[in-house]
């Protein structure tokens, strides 16, 4: 299959899992706190990518092991307990929906420090889709004032994170295997994790209690396929498409975490609603304006 139907494939695959992660997060949080949910998104995912990536892991350089370092607390590590803390206190719909600012966050990361080019039509998506990130975060803490709306603070927080880290395995990670790079960030990550989960207090609990047990086995799917398997395909994503199609799977996953909010009764107000179009119109003008430009250029040359 050609790469430009494979990248639409693994989009879409990405799109279903991530869209499933959030209230994953928020079902392991019943019996679990943000730092044990994050601790073990970790570890399961480390230990399964070990085991099928072994081989990936043996071949990468010394000199490759900095930047597999690096992004993996920046791309994962980081951001697996941001959104874990987010959650505690916000609707896992509206986690969804903010963590579709990673595009914008990737474009403002690549002007400012990867040489990526910037057009009136990309400045005035990132200005709109910022615009919608304030509106639904002032219209969600109206809505839900028994909700701390400056946990959304974490998300974007996330977000950038995700930027920066696309950005880095573009230019600096191309000739590493996708899953050497997920396999090598999370084996990095194993031991830290350990730590932080040994000192939460999770051995201090009642470990045969069947809430505890039913949220470990929520943060196992998620950290397998959610995590673990998520992450090889968007690594190979990222190495056959630019940073912004890459991004640009934040779309679709509000469709799907918005379905399983409603499934699990969260409240959502028209202008909730409308502020997440106007984030994804913003991502939509930002992605738009790539495609116009590359067009273009192509035919001038």
């Amino acid at each position: 299959m050609p790469q430009s139907n494979i990248k639409w494939v693994y989009l879409l695959i990405l799109s279903l899992v991530w869209g499933s992660s959030f209230i994953l997060i928020k079902k392991g949080l019943v019996g679990l706190t943000a730092l044990q949910v994050g601790s073990f998104r970790i570890i399961f995912a480390a230990l399964f990518l070990i085991l099928i990536g072994f081989r990936s892991l043996m071949k990468l350089r010394f000199q490759q092991w900095k930047w597999i370092i690096f992004t993996g607390f920046l791309g994962s590590f980081f951001p697996v307990y941001l959104f874990s803390f987010a959650e505690t206190e916000i609707d896992s719909a509206i986690a969804s929906i903010l963590n579709a600012t990673t595009p914008l966050m990737t474009l403002i990361f690549g002007a400012l420090l990867f040489g990526t080019g910037l057009t009136q039509n990309k400045v005035i998506g990132v200005v709109i889709g910022l615009l919608g990130t304030l509106g639904l975060i002032l219209s969600g803490a109206s809505i839900n004032p028994d909700q701390n709306y400056l946990y959304s603070g974490l998300v974007i927080i996330a977000t950038s994170c995700y930027a920066f880290n696309v950005n880095i395995l573009k230019t600096h990670m191309s000739g590493i295997t996708p899953l050497g790079i997920t396999a090598g960030n999370f084996s990095v990550l194993l031991i830290p994790a350990l730590i932080i989960l040994y000192y939460s207090g999770f051995f201090e609990k009642d470990l045969g209690a069947e809430k505890l047990q039913l949220s470990v086995m929520y943060v196992a799917v998620l950290g397998v396929i959610g995590t673990g398997i998520a992450m090889v395909i968007f690594n190979k994503l990222v190495q056959i498409s630019d940073p912004v199609f890459t991004t640009s799977v934040t779309y679709t996953i509000p469709v799907v975490a918005l379905g399983w909010g409603i499934l699990d009764d969260e409240t959502f107000g028209v202008w909730q609603l409308t502020s997440a179009a106007v984030i994804l119109l913003g991502v939509f003008i930002v992605n738009r304006s790539k495609k116009f430009y590359t067009r273009h250029k192509k035919q001038a040359a």
